[in-house]
């Protein structure tokens, strides 16, 4: 296989090469081959693209910071494939990449399945936690605990070679690349858009999945205008995987009825040949398939956006930026319990830090986030605060310091602000590293 370009991704294409096309897109951690057991029965009717992840499967380092970024390197790797129209079948974060698919270019999407998805995966401080792990102590913790989160431990305990494998594909994906997609995720959140998804869609999600569960689908059906849930009993996360039977008659039901691509001379697409379905196994039945009407799930109420006021002199109001930067740096929950103590004494002074220290000197582009982080932790160091130390820690371990250049930050501020002052220093960053860094079992 030829050098992939940093904007295009690795794929495979299986199947006749006259048949529509029917993209498989994998989840954090994984390769295309968690779709193996699905090709063999999808190739006799469709033309299947299967690709990794940047870093993922051997593929080239190019991390993608978004999920956005990587819809536009899938799209234009099909764009130089000559591909224009497509079904789309996603699991996890391939199907956030599905839903920004459907959101964003809405004319290239034929139809769509969604797989163990959810339109905001967990909060955005369990990812960036994550990555701090990871950038910490490689991708070994990670890895060890991959089985337990994508499958039932039964599955698990019967299939060892399966959780071998799963465990190795984690190992062998690249940090960098896995800090990314986690930074990726924790900025994902459609929820307010899940009514603009304007093409049929399958939710499907294992009945045991305690990563993105039957909650989460519920809430991506009563979101999504034409969706359907199945159910799958007895299996995780993983679930095309674990139950890969299940998993491909309910793909192969759902795009042989929801999609009927009539035959262009321009593109040489044709319809798809008559399909009777194969009976569902007995176990998925019960739960197969049902209306969006019978699952009447609520969806979180989303704030609207403030619109920003412009300040004097015609400049946007900064503050939109701020709590944006804010969130990011110093995560939601620390950010919460700020602002839930504001009160009629204390709201102008949160507002103040917000609009100023983050809209307008931390949103600045004259330094990264990095420097940033340095040149705060000196700063507090000097003059001694140390709660805020503390949190400006953990902001520096997600900002992307290593607790090796935190520590040079200190040693280095211990000869200009003085041995006492660092020596608290030490202390305080010591026990938030520890916290941060240390892998939960």
């Amino acid at each position: 296989m030829s050098e992939t370009p940093p904007n295009t991704l690795q794929y495979r294409l299986d199947g006749p090469e006259d048949a529509p096309v029917l993209i498989l897109a994998p989840s954090l951690g994984t390769t295309w081959h968690m779709w193996d057991r699905q090709v063999p029965e999808l190739t006799q009717q469709w033309r299947i693209f299967r690709f990794d992840l940047p870093g993922h499967g051997g593929a080239p380092a190019y991390p993608a910071g978004s999920v956005g970024e990587v819809t536009e390197r899938l799209l234009a790797t099909l764009d130089g494939l000559g591909v224009q129209r497509f079904g789309y079948a996603g699991c996890a974060l391939g199907g956030a990449v599905g839903v920004e698919l459907a959101l964003r270019h809405p004319e290239r999407l034929a139809s769509l399945a969604l797989i163990a998805a959810s339109p905001r995966f967990g909060t955005a401080d369990e990812f960036r936690q994550r990555g701090v792990i990871v950038r910490t102590n490689g991708l070994d913790p990670i890895a060890r605990t991959s089985p337990e989160r994508w499958f039932t431990h039964g599955f698990a305990a019967a299939q060892p070679a399966i959780t071998d494998w799963a465990v190795q594909m984690v190992r062998t994906t690249d940090p960098g690349c896995y800090i990314a997609a986690c930074e990726a995720l924790a900025a994902f959140d459609v929820r307010p858009e899940l009514g603009r998804v304007g093409v049929p869609t399958l939710v499907l999600v294992g009945s045991e999945d305690q990563v993105t569960g039957p909650a989460e689908a519920r809430t991506l059906v009563a979101g999504i205008p034409d969706a359907r849930l199945a159910v799958v009993p007895g299996a995780s996360h993983l679930v095309p995987v674990e139950q890969p039977a299940a998993v491909t008659d309910l793909l192969v039901r759902h795009f042989s009825t929801a999609w009927q691509p009539a035959h262009d001379s321009s593109t040489g697409q044709v319809a798809l040949p008559a399909y009777a379905p194969k009976p569902v196994p007995a176990n998925v039945t019960a739960s197969l398939v049902v209306p969006v009407a019978a699952q009447p799930a609520p969806i979180a109420e989303i704030a609207p956006a403030p619109v920003p006021v412009p300040l004097a002199g015609g400049r946007p109001d900064p503050y939109d930026a701020g709590i944006k930067v804010r969130r990011e740096v110093l995560g939601d929950a620390h950010v919460d319990r700020a602002l839930s103590r504001a009160d009629e004494f204390s709201g102008d002074f949160q507002e103040f830090v917000t609009r100023y220290a983050w809209g307008e000197i931390w949103d600045r582009p004259g330094l990264d986030r990095r420097s940033r982080s340095c040149v705060t932790l000196t700063a507090l160091v000097a003059g001694g605060h140390l709660e805020e130390l503390a949190f400006h820690t953990r902001a520096a371990l997600r900002n992307g310091l290593t607790p090796v250049e935190i520590k040079e930050v200190l040693l280095q501020a211990a000869v200009y602000c003085g041995v006492p002052a660092a020596n608290s220093a030490f202390t305080v960053a010591q026990q938030v590293i520890r916290e941060e860094t240390t892998p939960t079992e």
